[in-house]
């Protein structure tokens, strides 16, 4: 349904997102919704006669970070073709600000296929988070004070990132010339940025990867990029986008974009991240809280664990939260993998994890906060959830969200590098 704009114009959706993950996704729609854009997740690429939500932005989460190439660039495009069915004037491709992917892609080979579907020659790639400590300097990403390759990051179970010159990993995840746009440029403002881009464009570059390390970096990306048909990045670089429409006369002032109705029912975390983010909540919300350790020994052992996490649970859920989590350090983790293999574990604990949200949700939780994105996927494929309403930040790039159907059931999607340690009990107190 077409809406009216910021002087009476009538508007359709704005800006289509493709995600490839599903925490990453309620990150980009958290950025949106504070920028003022009414914005909904789809999980999952809708079929092709689904109508496209009443809302200025739609992010359509994957789970495409770690399939094979050819998967993710399928899937990618799918989403793509709805969105551009549902008339989004611009379309954003959203991954980690950690830029995170398998050795054999998937950055590279989904952005090179949005852009030959789209008729574009250029697009920028910034997974720049200031607010969380992601910056890019000279083209290498920092993770607060070290390179991206000395940091948590470098043992991820999944996707191990070792190399922090973008340049160069996303150089080897396409065929086409990447380019760097500097600090030096970029600290100019968004008419600088453009002249470099299109310098860019005249040499042949397809990529350009733009150096952010202050928020004002962000807003004059996002301004730079106004005419560009795609934008990948991270989360942060949407931050200058909600501007363009609204400079343009397609979207209001900000508003009640964030708003929310009263939560209700009993309330549960389940975290399935091993990142030292999501260890260090676990540790502070266990020194309070009942919790519930999800032993991937016992799993493979063909224990009922599951069956056991519930029947912990339920009787204790009328006390306050509770915690169940199968996060472990990186060494356990290892021992893990190498006796299963990395995927196989990986699959068995989600699989574990989404049945014991599934049953949560069925004793009566309304309120859930799920920590990684491998695992929030599991869980909300399990619930059955096809869209969720972007709610009110909690912390920088995690927001709650509303189930939009049935069953009713306020989220938090947490990424697994996200928040801050009293994060799961902070979460359940600025709730409504």
């Amino acid at each position: 349904m077409a809406r009216r704009g910021g002087k009476g114009r009538k508007t359709g959706l704005l800006l289509g997102a493709i995600a490839d993950d599903l925490t990453g996704a309620t990150d980009l729609c958290n950025t949106l919704v504070a920028g003022g854009m009414r914005t909904v997740q789809v999980i999952g690429v809708p079929p092709a006669d689904t109508a496209v939500p009443d809302a200025d932005a739609v992010v359509v989460a994957l789970k495409s970070r770690t399939v094979p190439p050819a998967r993710a660039v399928r899937e990618s495009r799918a989403a793509l073709a709805w969105l551009r069915q549902g008339g989004a004037r611009q379309i954003f491709f959203k991954y980690c600000s950690t830029f995170d992917s398998t050795a054999r892609g998937n950055i590279g080979p989904v952005a090179d296929a949005l852009l030959d579907d789209l008729g574009g020659d250029l697009a920028i790639a910034c997974p720049a988070f200031p607010t969380n400590g992601r910056t890019v300097y000279k083209g290498h990403l920092f993770v607060g004070d070290v390179l991206l390759e000395n940091s948590g990051m470098r043992d991820h179970p999944l996707t191990p990132m070792r190399n922090s010159d973008l340049v160069a990993v996303l150089g080897a995840q396409t065929p086409h010339p990447v380019g760097l746009i500097g600090h030096e440029t970029v600290r100019q403002g968004a008419r600088a940025i453009g002249r470099a881009l299109d310098a860019l464009r005249e040499g042949g570059v397809r990529h350009a990867v733009v150096d952010a390390v202050a928020d004002r970096d962000l807003a004059a990306i996002g301004k730079a990029a106004a005419r560009l048909p795609l934008v990948t990045g991270g989360s942060g670089v949407a931050l200058g986008l909600p501007a363009n429409f609204r400079e343009s006369d397609l979207l209001g002032e900000a508003g009640q974009a964030a708003a929310l109705p009263p939560a209700s029912g009993l309330a549960a975390v389940i975290a399935g991240s091993c990142s030292p983010a999501t260890l260090g909540q676990i540790e502070h919300m266990g020194a309070s809280c009942p919790s519930f350790f999800v032993d991937a020994d016992a799993l493979a052992g063909h224990r009922r664990v599951a069956a056991d996490a519930l029947a912990w649970a339920v009787p204790r859920l009328g006390d306050g939260p509770v915690l169940i989590y199968a996060s472990a350090a990186p060494a356990r983790v290892r021992r893990i993998q190498k006796r299963l293999g990395a995927e196989k574990a990986g699959a068995m604990i989600e699989r574990c994890l989404a049945r014991i949200a599934r049953g949560l949700v069925d004793a009566g939780v309304g309120r859930l906060v799920v920590a990684g994105g491998e695992t929030a996927g599991a869980v909300v494929g399990a619930l059955g959830l096809r869209a969720l309403r972007i709610g009110a930040e909690i912390d920088p790039g995690v927001p709650w969200t509303m189930s939009v159907g049935r069953p009713r059931l306020h989220l938090a999607l947490k990424s697994g590098n996200f928040g801050g340690p009293d994060f799961f009990t902070r979460a359940f107190a600025v709730l409504p």
